[in-house]
């Protein structure tokens, strides 16, 4: 498995502890790049993972939340990784790795989304009109055409050039179709706060302060009743937290780590 994926590795070979990473959407590993060098992760093993179908990777044919969960799995398994961190969409495959009793370790879930509702209103928009025959690819291929721009604006200016590109080049169809299989995965639950409470795993639900991603008052009284889910809201960060604020995100990767080892 993964002779064809997009792997980044970090930290000593021989680590005892070792950290998965899946981005978000449209993302590759390049995101996970700052959080990887930070000094509170240096003594852990460190291994990055692109969702298959993103960043011009090969896509599988089931592109299915429940799929990606046990692909990413799979690889949590093999790479020996006692945590996993996921961005975005990343955090809602870990969210599923959990509930469907794949993955029994501590998650970090960057900027997840709980419910169809809380998603960002431009992506709901981009998934219905790319639904129109004829229309689709085209919708598609403009939006990840304007992204470099448009991106350049929300991400730090020292790494906002690199990483809209990331994000531009991607496939119009694939991206479609993941996106369509997303909102798919929204539809089944109303909401996944229980879901993910239900699992029984450690969790830490970090957000930036100003954070794209909605939160509504039901699913944070969910996720506060929850014994094993802590929320973390990191200053001065939006929904691009693992690089707004690496530092910040290395420190809540650790106490996971730890956490897991009690």
């Amino acid at each position: 498995m993964g002779e064809r994926w997009e792997i980044r590795r970090a930290g000593p070979a021989d680590a005892p502890h070792r950290v998965m990473m899946i981005p978000g959407g449209l993302c590759t590993t390049e995101f996970c790049v700052d959080v990887m060098a930070e000094p509170a992760v240096a003594g852990l093993g460190m291994v990055a993972v692109t969702l298959p179908g993103f960043g011009r990777t090969e896509p599988p044919e089931d592109v299915s939340m429940e799929h990606y969960a046990r692909l990413m799995a799979d690889f949590a398994a093999e790479s020996g990784c006692d945590v996993v961190v996921g961005h975005s969409l990343g955090a809602n495959v870990a969210i599923e790795m959990a509930a469907l009793g794949l993955f029994e370790g501590p998650l970090v879930l960057l900027s997840p989304t709980f419910s169809r509702g809380d998603e960002m209103k431009s992506l709901a928009v981009v998934n219905a009109v790319g639904r129109v025959p004829g229309l689709g690819a085209m919708v598609w291929a403009g939006m990840l055409g304007l992204l470099p721009r448009a991106m350049k604006r929300e991400l730090p200016p020292q790494r906002a050039e690199a990483l809209a590109a990331v994000m531009a080049d991607n496939d119009p169809a694939t991206c479609r179709r993941i996106v369509r299989d997303y909102y798919a995965y929204l539809d089944r639950y109303p909401s996944l706060v229980p879901r993910l409470c239900e699992a029984g795993v450690p969790a830490w639900v970090v957000r930036g302060d100003h954070d794209e991603i909605g939160l509504t008052d039901a699913e944070r009284r969910g996720l506060a009743a929850c014994p094993h889910i802590r929320t973390v809201t990191v200053p001065d960060a939006g929904h691009a937290v693992l690089v707004e604020q690496p530092a910040a995100v290395a420190e809540v990767v650790a106490e996971a780590v730890t956490a897991g080892v009690r």
